[in-house]
């Protein structure tokens, strides 16, 4: 079975030469012009990965991604204009696993989107099924890939998900930044750093009654983080 991509671009000649590209390698490609048909679109159908552009008439990349990610982990690449690094940094807060810059070539969004969903099916595959974590007030539902603090339901993106679990069963274990990048994003994963200090301080918003002085998630300065309670 081919993998599902879905395309949300209002450049169609980007959207025709990704589309092009991704059904030589046997991937069905849907495609959307504009950020509503884009979030409609993928609320009627499972995507195994979602190019966003970030500019969209109707309704930005950013808000489709934030939208998606309230029912769907669905990986999420954005396609950013060059140079816009707020937007990047921004993409990922919004719950997005990677960000690709314009102009980009196709074999690298080839590439990339490919790792991404290696990693995907390799983590479902790894999964702890049932596992039932609960450390002071924070429960950690393996199977459901759920979290609660003091009975309150936290929603978390499926990276924040993922680091939150590594930190939790290796507690005390200090890992860097770069380590972290490799185990939860994968060793392909050609992104920069900052993405992971951008998860955790999101992470620490949702978990943490004061994030600026973890319970839970705590940094070792010019080491890296680790977890404990």
């Amino acid at each position: 079975m081919g993998k599902k991509v879905l395309v949300v671009d209002d450049e169609k000649l980007i959207v025709k030469g990704i589309r092009f590209s991704l059904e030589q390698d046997d991937m069905e490609v849907d495609c959307a012009y504009d950020g509503e048909e884009g979030l409609r679109m993928a609320q009627d159908k499972e995507y195994d990965i979602i190019l966003l552009d970030l500019m969209l008439p109707k309704m930005d990349g950013l808000e489709v991604c934030q939208q998606v990610r309230e029912f769907s982990d669905v990986p999420i690449v954005m396609l950013t204009a060059k140079g816009d690094d707020m937007d990047k940094i921004m993409g990922l807060e919004y719950g997005a696993d990677d960000y690709i810059t314009k102009p980009f070539n196709i074999l690298e969004v080839k590439a990339r989107l490919k790792a991404i969903m290696r990693r995907t099916a390799q983590k479902a595959l790894a999964e702890p099924k049932g596992k039932l974590v609960e450390v002071g007030d924070l429960v950690l539902d393996c199977e459901g890939r759920r979290v609660s603090i003091g009975g309150r339901e936290v929603n978390l993106t499926a990276k924040e998900f993922d680091v939150l679990e590594l930190l939790v069963f290796n507690p005390n274990k200090v890992y860097s930044r770069e380590n972290l990048l490799n185990i939860v994003w994968g060793y392909e994963y050609p992104g920069d750093v900052r993405t992971v200090d951008v998860h955790i301080r999101r992470l620490r918003e949702k978990i943490e009654v004061n994030p600026s002085e973890p319970k839970y998630v705590h940094t070792k300065w010019g080491v890296g983080y680790y977890f404990q309670h």
